[in-house]
């Protein structure tokens, strides 16, 4: 227990042992902040609806943020900590070996229900049973299926091995992580090995390597709540920073008026814009985004920051932030997009150019392959069968479980220690250093392992403000978003309209397609032209159209900001793109499947903005014939099927150079036992990076997987930018590999940084180039959906993703089940809509829409391993395609069911 408690507000028992507690809201306050048991994570306080927070009171579970300490007096509170050494290993052993778990957030809370209900049913515990009780639980990254498989597997009472090695200079059991910045401790599961034929000197290299299906790195802690997120980090004399956001989405600030909060006893300063030494400025693209509205400024829209309220805890600094009063004066706010891009006036403050105020970005192209040179209307016009549709999606909240944290620490050398969760330390640095008006060199920004992100985390969500609070007092300082700020703040899936033409001969070839796409950005840049870049490349989706013309504009409003979010424009382009090919089929008398396996790309087939394909395209094909007899079967069967199939890039493109590095050090007693440190620049969030970099390093230096460590290195200029585009795994093994083989030419000495660099710098932009290599890897994907044509249920979903090569089978089968069950709320139920004055009219996760353990149909993964030509082990990357081909799938099986097109998002199974 930390300091003293003056008033003692409940007595109860905690693993164990009696303890007292000071005043907090909730039992979860008391645990965290006052306790210091941080396994029970904070996603959602005090809502109590993502079951993060889940403890046992008198042996049964409860969510702590949703229960007062009246409630617990003198009962029984059990946290993970309190559980014993042997049933803490069985539960993170059966977590781990299933791939119940990717960012782990929400895994300690489901470990606690899973308990229960265990010991209360044992062998009679059924998979149906575990998924109702698990409704009150949000998992955004595996899709639940794994997480029954570990439930079905406890419940079993079958032996569960132990899926890690005891590590170089630990003991056994779950690893353990030295904490914030240090060198994680421990490698992942399973040794053992046979060769690897590469000829390295250090022996037969174990199963462990490229290819070998094992547990995640670090899945043992992740699974006990014991790794550390930023909100779990404690550092002495720390200080709590809460926001205050703007209450309109578009006013003038009059006045700001910190008197009242300035006055309450514990607050240590109130930060406004006035405050800011740098640029007032920040954005990953374009410095547009402030990181507070100054008096006499506007307001863009309603997660804008107008200030920060600094205290010495966190319910003191959150009650203060309220006292706050900010006089505005409202202008009406920009909240649809089609009347923003034809307004003259702009609709962000300081922001537009005189004759396109509202237009952020346009990408447009004409390419024509036509033997007469025919232009897309004129193809059209020839085409034997054509169709015309608007296509419109939603924007869509990514519904990470942790909210964005920062903590933000003084060195007494003069420099600023910054510990974010984002998905970019190197942008983040740049920033920070910008708004505090400093060298870059004196902010050293550490990653911390985030608990998801989806692309939601690459801008900076209050790691500016936090670092400038920290800055200004000489105190460390720590800024953790409540759910509704988090939902308010950060970025959004595009909301995208795309109206579009397309044709096909007699037989089903396609002949031309035209699409004018509108995607809504929200205020700010972001990487928002990137995204409708990507909807506008990838709008011809897998297949050889002879004839293109595609236009696309992204638009500034004043409704929440967007930019990142898996599948990255893709999505939203390829809904429409398999709604027009199940159209032309219908129109044409050509069955689904086969309309698609007659246009698919192929080896040499110009695809898109003009981009000749190479023999990595042939995944297309592969993953079409993977649900071939699932799609003969489902229809034999009379079942309502729909199909659709998706490319994504894996990398940036377009033109940019992108570099990765990472470090090989061997330690000084390696010759006998000791250990090997990988060092990379990518953002663990779930997806696996740390496990590529490990089995890379098995595999290229014959080592076992226990003495290997693997961490994210900030000290050294690694960078490659954000963790995003599906390239982690891609560059990371790249880089990787070459730093081991340069260690390996050089004889692995001890004490030595072995550099390796992989780089792509071949990719041209849109336009630059009659034929440009926009993209340097794609990944493919086909999914099948199969529905009850009477009840519209669906049955089943079968996704065969082409990866190139499966690094890890294991966790790229998660990447895919979890993706799918994202693209099956996307499809069917997700939404963040804003009411005319651009106000989001969701603040809670309940009315997202997600679906919960219950809700999810069986998904069969079908793994294809189509190697990429030129390409670090043949890999393309899973993490971006997962969804992209679910939306028009899911749209194909309700056609198929009741007649009607689909051609809007969310879609109700009612045709709503």
């Amino acid at each position: 227990m930390r300091g003293i408690v003056v008033v003692v507000a409940a007595q109860f028992s905690l693993n164990g042992d009696p303890v007292e507690v000071g005043d907090h809201p909730h039992l979860l306050a008391a645990l965290r902040e006052e306790l210091d048991v941080t396994s029970p994570k904070d996603g959602c306080s005090p809502s109590g609806q993502c079951g993060c927070c889940t403890v046992l009171v008198d042996g049964k579970p409860v969510i702590s943020c949703s229960i007062g300490l009246e409630r617990v007096e003198g009962r029984t509170v059990t946290t993970l900590e309190g559980l014993p050494a042997d049933e803490r290993e069985r539960y993170a052993s059966a977590f781990a070996s299933t791939g119940a778990l990717q960012c782990g957030f929400c895994t300690p809370g489901i470990v606690m229900r899973t308990k229960y209900l265990v010991d209360k049913d044992g062998p009679a515990l059924t998979r149906e049973k575990a998924a109702r009780h698990l409704g009150g639980h949000l998992c955004r990254c595996t899709g639940y299926h794994p997480i029954l498989d570990a439930v079905d597997l406890l419940a079993s009472g079958e032996e569960v091995p132990v899926p890690w090695p005891t590590a170089v200079g630990a003991g056994g059991g779950p690893p353990s992580d030295p904490g914030p910045g240090g060198s994680p401790a421990t490698a992942l599961p399973a040794t053992g090995g046979n060769g690897n034929g590469n000829g390295h000197r250090h022996g037969p290299a174990p199963t462990w390597g490229v290819g070998s299906r094992n547990a995640k790195y670090q899945a043992g802690e992740l699974a006990l709540g014991d790794k550390d997120y930023v909100d779990d980090m404690r550092v002495p004399g720390m200080l709590h920073a809460a926001p205050v956001l703007a209450e309109h989405a578009r006013a003038d600030v009059l006045t700001v008026d910190t008197a009242a909060a300035e006055a309450v006893d514990g607050v240590e300063r109130v930060l406004t814009a006035a405050d800011v030494p740098g640029e007032l400025r920040i954005g990953l693209i374009h410095r547009d985004w402030p990181v507070f509205i100054p008096v006499g400024g506007r307001t863009s829209y309603t997660g804008d920051l107008v200030a920060l309220v600094v205290a010495r805890d966190r319910a003191t600094a959150r009650r203060a932030a309220e006292l706050v009063v900010v006089e505005y004066a409202p202008h009406a706010p920009f909240a649809d997009a089609l009347t923003a891009l034809d307004s003259t006036e702009p609709a962000v403050w300081q922001i537009g150019e005189p004759d396109a105020p509202n237009v952020l970005s346009r990408s447009t192209y004409a390419r024509s392959d036509h033997p007469e040179g025919l232009d897309a209307d004129a193809a059209l016009a020839a085409s034997a069968h054509t169709v015309h549709e608007v296509f419109r999606t939603q924007r869509i909240e990514h519904a990470f479980l942790e909210p964005e944290s920062t903590l933000a620490v003084p060195v007494d050398d003069g420099t600023l220690e910054v510990f974010s969760g984002g998905q970019g330390v190197w942008d983040d640095r740049r920033q920070i250093a910008d708004v505090l008006g400093i060298a870059e060199d004196r902010v050293l920004v550490h990653l911390v392992a985030n608990g998801g992100a989806f692309g939601g985390k690459e801008d900076c969500a209050n790691q500016a403000q936090t670092a400038l609070a920290a800055w200004l007092l000489g105190r460390p300082v720590k800024c953790t978003f409540s759910r509704e700020e988090s939902l308010r703040v950060h970025p959004k899936r595009h909301p995208v309209r795309v109206e579009a033409w397309a044709g096909c001969d007699a037989d089903g070839h396609v002949t031309a397609l035209k699409a004018r796409i509108v995607g809504d950005s929200g205020p700010y840049a972001s990487v928002g032209m990137k995204v409708l870049e990507r909807a506008a490349g990838h709008a011809s989706g897998p297949y050889a159209w002879p004839v293109v013309d595609v236009d696309a504009f992204a638009v500034r409003t004043n409704n929440p900001v967007c930019g990142a979010f898996r599948g990255f424009g893709a999505n939203q382009a390829q809904f429409a793109t398999e709604g027009l090919l199940d159209r032309l089929a219908d129109a044409a008398g050509v069955d689904r499947w086969e309309i698609r396996a007659r246009n698919v790309v192929t080896p040499g087939a110009t695809w898109g903005p003009g981009q000749v394909m190479d023999d990595g395209c042939l995944g297309a094909r592969d993953c079409l014939d993977a649900v071939r007899p699932m799609w003969d079967e489902a229809v034999a069967a009379g079942k309502a099927v729909g199909l659709g199939l998706g490319l994504k890039n894996s990398g940036l493109g377009n033109g940019f150079k992108e570099v990765a590095k990472a470090v090989v050090r061997f330690d000084d007693d390696f010759a006998t036992g000791g250990g090997v440190e990988v060092r990379h620049c990518w953002t663990e969030m779930g997806q696996g990076v740390h496990t590529v970099a490990l089995q890379v390093a098995v595999q290229e230096l014959g080592v076992e997987p226990g003495r290997v460590r693997v961490l994210v290195d900030t000290s050294r200029e690694l960078g490659a930018g954000q963790t995003t585009g599906s390239r982690g795994t891609l560059m990371g093994a790249g880089s990787v590999a070459a730093a081991c083989k340069a260690a390996c030419d050089d004889g692995c000495r001890p004490g030595v940084d072995y550099e390796g660099e992989y780089r792509v710098d071949w990719t041209q932009a849109i336009g630059t180039v009659a034929r440009p290599t926009i993209h340097s890897t794609f990944g493919y994907a086909a999914q099948l959906v199969v529905m009850d044509r009477d009840t519209g249920a669906i049955e089943r979903v079968v996704a065969a993703h082409d990866v190139g090569r499966a690094v890890n089978p294991l966790l790229c089968e998660g990447q895919v089940i979890g993706a799918v069950h994202m693209g099956l709320g996307y499809a069917l139920s997700e939404d963040f809509p804003t009411d005319d004055q651009a106000r989001p009219t969701m603040t809670t996760l309940r009315q997202l829409g997600i679906l919960r353990a219950k809700d999810v149909p069986p998904i069969d993964v079908v793994l294809v391993e189509r190697p990429q030509p030129d390409s670090p082990y043949g890999v393309k990357g899973v993490g971006e395609i997962g969804l992209v081909p679910t939306a028009g799938a899911v749209a194909g099986a309700l056609h198929d069911r009741d007649g009607t097109w689909r051609s809007t998002l969310p879609m109700r199974q009612d045709g709503g």
